[in-house]
C-alpha cells in the first residue's frame, strides 16, 4: 500500500486520536496491521527485553463482547468529576475543546464493537524489575505509538484508550490472555474517513519548558 505523502514532522503532528472519523464499514486487511506491528517492533525497549505482546482482535463476536464492556466503562468514566469533559471550566476556549473530546469519547463508546480491528498491546509483567515501572511501561508505550504512526502513514485511524481496563480480567478471559500478561491499552484501528488531519491546539512550549532548573 502506498504511504501518505507526509514529512516526518507532519506525520508526528497529525497522528490524532481518531474516533468519529473511523470507517466502521470498511474491512482492514490483517496483513496491513501486521505490517504496522513489524514497524512497532523496532521501537526501543528497556534493556532490549522486547517483552511486549500484541493481541489483534478481528473476530466480530469477540469485538461485540469487548464493545459491551467498553460502553459500560465509558459511561461510568464520563459520569465522573475529572473526566475529560469536565476539565478547565475556568477557560471557556479550552473547556470547549474538552467537551468535544468527551463527545468523541462517548461516540467511540457506542461504536467500538463496529471498529474492524482492536489492537491490544500487552507487557509481560514478570519480565521487568519491580522498581522500574517507568521502564516497563515506557517500552510498550513507545512501541504502540510507533504502531499508530505507521497506521496513520497508511491511511488508518487509531486512538489510544485504556478505559477497557476497568474490565481487564473479563477481557483477558475472553481473549485467553494468560496470567502475568498485562494489557497496556486498546487501539481501535480502521481506515480513516479522509486523511486531512491537522496539529491539535496545545499549550505554549514556554508554559511547560524548564531549562537546567525548574
Amino acid at each position: 500500500m502506498a504511504l501518505l505523502d507526509l514529512t516526518p514532522d507532519e506525520l508526528l503532528t497529525t497522528t490524532r486520536s481518531v474516533r468519529k472519523r473511523l470507517d466502521l464499514d470498511r474491512p482492514v486487511p490483517l496483513p496491513l496491521v501486521e505490517q504496522c506491528l513489524e514497524i512497532a517492533l523496532q521501537a526501543p525497549s528497556g534493556s532490549n527485553r522486547q517483552s511486549w505482546h500484541w493481541v489483534v482482535v478481528a473476530d466480530e463476536e469477540r469485538r461485540l463482547e469487548i464493545g459491551q464492556f467498553y460502553r459500560r466503562a465509558v459511561r461510568r468514566y464520563l459520569a465522573t468529576e475529572g473526566s475529560c469533559g469536565t476539565l478547565y471550566r475556568e477557560d471557556p476556549a479550552r473547556h470547549g475543546i474538552q467537551r468535544r473530546v468527551a463527545d468523541s469519547v462517548a461516540y467511540l463508546g457506542d461504536h467500538l464493537a463496529r471498529v474492524p480491528i482492536h489492537v491490544i498491546p500487552c507487557i509481560d509483567a514478570s519480565d521487568a524489575p519491580e522498581y522500574n515501572e517507568a521502564g516497563k511501561w515506557g517500552s510498550v508505550i513507545q512501541a504502540t505509538w510507533s504502531y499508530m504512526l505507521a497506521a496513520r502513514a497508511r491511511g488508518l485511524g487509531t486512538a489510544w484508550t485504556t478505559l477497557h481496563l476497568t474490565y481487564e480480567k473479563e477481557i483477558a478471559e475472553l481473549l485467553g490472555i494468560p496470567d502475568g500478561i498485562v494489557q497496556a491499552a486498546l487501539i481501535p484501528t480502521a481506515y480513516s474517513i479522509g486523511v486531512d488531519f491537522r496539529p491539535a491546539p496545545r499549550q505554549p512550549l514556554e508554559s511547560v519548558l524548564h531549562v537546567d532548573t525548574w
